[in-house]
């Protein structure tokens, strides 16, 4: 088994919490850092929670940094999904008593790419403005990261694509919305990127069933209270329960690339638009294709069943 070395740049969130948890408790990846940035809330909170969400599951090994309290050049929009007055689904966990390292996260993002030339994968879960800034401030790193896997864009590619849109308008997904200046910046670096957007990650295929439900609630475990507390707060506000689990895609694929289809394209992100702010724009055609355009790689699909149980068995373990 091949073990990847990754850094998880979040913002919890709920569904980053998830994630958090189901990366740290898969023996196919080697977390070498949490790095926090605003999004969901600001970096004050989101920093508190990635420290909570490690001492839930006792892996205070890992370091946490935190980030950028803004976007590179637009101020920190306002979040319309709440995830609950304490960013985790009212679960009210207690404080952390460990702290953030001294050190910027876009700096801890440099120094561990440095450690681990050609072997170190980011998992991004969030505005892309710490990983933007690392490749700002030392763009050498580019050529040193093995690969990103990102939540990131809505490209069109089912109903779920705008039904389900979480940037602040009807074309728009939030990691994109926040800081579209940081994910073009990220899109053109030419780092292999998987960018799972909202045509995957929100399915509703994603949804957990009854039968799964009744296996966390018969569960002793800290993390599967956890997880029923949050999905009870989200479909007790009319949402579905795929809204905890979207963070948790790119780190299953960071498990297991085959979970899935990807489709190559040329992307571009909207940083003018006063409708499609943070639109990410896929040109597939066979003719008069915008070749200046970055290529990247698209989820266009996903073997939802095997995603779930493969987060129902982790949370279970």
């Amino acid at each position: 088994m091949t073990v990847k070395k990754v850094i998880i740049d979040c913002d919890p969130g709920m569904d980053d919490s998830l994630a958090l948890i189901l990366a740290c408790k898969s023996k196919e990846l080697d977390v070498k850092a949490i790095t926090t940035v605003s999004g969901n809330y600001h970096v004050d909170i989101t920093s508190v929670n990635a420290l909570k969400t490690m001492e839930l599951i006792d892996r205070t090994d890992i370091p946490v940094a935190r980030g950028m309290a803004k976007p590179l050049v637009r101020p920190l929009a306002s979040d319309p999904f709440t995830h609950g007055s304490d960013g985790q689904a009212e679960a009210f966990l207690p404080a952390p008593t460990k702290q953030v390292v001294d050190m910027h996260a876009a700096d801890v993002i440099i120094e561990t790419v440095k450690k681990y030339p050609n072997e170190l994968y980011l998992i991004a879960l969030a505005p892309l403005s710490n990983i933007a800034l690392a490749l700002m401030k030392c763009p050498e790193i580019k050529d040193m990261i093995k690969g990103i896997y990102a939540i990131a864009g809505a490209y069109g590619l089912n109903k779920y694509s705008s039904a389900n849109a979480t940037g602040d308008n009807p074309q728009s997904e939030w990691n994109v919305y926040v800081d579209p200046e940081a994910a073009e910046i990220i899109f053109s670096s030419g780092i292999p990127i998987m960018a799972i957007g909202l045509d995957v990650a929100t399915h509703f295929d994603v949804n957990f069933s009854e039968e799964d439900l009744e296996l966390l609630r018969k569960s002793d475990k800290k993390e599967a209270k956890f997880l029923l507390n949050m999905i009870e707060f989200v479909t007790n506000r009319g949402f579905e329960s795929y809204c905890v689990l979207i963070d948790s895609m790119a780190v299953a694929a960071a498990i297991d690339e085959t979970l899935i289809q990807t489709i190559k394209g040329r992307v571009g992100v909207e940083t003018k638009g006063n409708l499609t702010l943070g639109m990410t724009i896929l040109d597939t055609r066979h003719h008069h294709t915008w070749n200046d355009l970055p290529e990247i790689q698209v989820a266009a699909e996903a073997d939802y069943k095997r995603f779930n149980d493969l987060v129902l068995e982790r949370i279970l373990l």
